[in-house]
């Protein structure tokens, strides 16, 4: 679980091109939208396109969508849930 964190905070990182943040800099349950790092509903979007084409999971339902990028800690959960079905 924490080497897949690292690749998404990673992927994050590089979809996003948050160009001055490291992976250490994003905490494990940080929100990523407002207070975190302060992401907007564009960048939902290329978290939602990460997931599909690294992961090849799609999210339908976009309330769902908002639970599963809470944090990187919560991507990463519902990736191995995905994973392990």
């Amino acid at each position: 679980m924490e080497a897949l964190k690292l690749k998404l905070k990673q992927q994050i990182i590089e979809a996003l091109n948050l160009q001055d943040t490291k992976p250490e800099d994003i905490d494990d349950n940080a929100p990523l939208f407002g207070e975190g790092l302060g992401l907007d509903s564009i960048d939902s979007l290329e978290l939602m396109v990460l997931l599909e084409r690294s992961y090849k999971i799609k999210v339908e339902d976009p309330r769902e969508g908002r639970k599963i990028l809470q944090s990187v800690q919560t991507m990463a959960e519902f990736i191995m849930s995905k994973q392990a079905a």
